[in-house]
């Protein structure tokens, strides 16, 4: 059996963790605003506990080639909240309600001039992905065994600030993910799998992610 498995004491243990998780709010003045899920999903191969990350087309004109969360720019009059679940609608063709969230983690800002709220999602057992091809091209489903790695985070001295650059590598992707996508999966395995409020939003990200 694997060793997280997805089963709905699972989502008790998220939702009780998650619930308890102090969240920082970043003031966002200057920036814009953003959101992103994490779905918390069955492997379809081994039905493991797992979160979905997708893979931009290479010629998107913002973040082109990245990993990223599903997720976006708020639009006029939108939250957060609802931002992230639109996204995940438009991205996967995952259409989730308000019910499905368990908490939500800190806000990042990023180089790139935006502010990323990160909420936890529900996926169910059942799901079926219908991915955008001008927004997705690829889909994965990074374990939690995979997120659990001692290996992670991997932190490097950045030229262009005091804080370091932060990046995991994955298994299933075959090389690193960095910051903030790599950030806001750390500090969901922290509070997630271990209980632990550790903060990620100082991280710095490489400068490919800037713009």
């Amino acid at each position: 059996m694997p060793q997280h498995e997805f089963h709905p004491d699972l989502r008790a243990s998220l939702l009780s963790r998650l619930s308890a998780f102090e969240v920082r709010a970043h003031d966002a003045a200057g920036l814009r605003r953003a959101a992103v899920a994490l779905v918390v999903a069955p492997h379809p191969e081994t039905g493991q506990a797992s979160v979905i990350v997708t893979l931009r087309p290479d010629k998107m004109r913002r973040h082109g080639a990245q990993y990223a969360l599903p997720g976006g720019r708020l639009e006029v009059d939108e939250t957060p909240m609802e931002a992230a679940l639109r996204e995940t609608g438009e991205e996967l063709g995952l259409h989730l309600n308000a019910d499905s969230i368990l908490g939500q983690l800190d806000d990042y800002a990023t180089r790139s001039g935006f502010c990323i709220t990160p909420y936890v999602a529900w996926g169910g057992a059942d799901l079926t992905l219908t991915p955008d091809p001008s927004e997705v091209a690829q889909v994965f489903h990074l374990t939690f065994d995979e997120l659990n790695s001692p290996d992670i985070p991997n932190l490097e001295l950045s030229a262009h600030g005091p804080e370091p650059v932060m990046s995991a590598f994955f298994p299933t992707l075959g090389h690193y993910m960095f910051a903030p996508t790599a950030a806001i999966l750390f500090q969901f395995r922290e509070i997630a799998l271990h209980a632990r409020s550790t903060r990620v939003a100082h991280f710095d990200q490489p400068v490919f992610a800037w713009s």
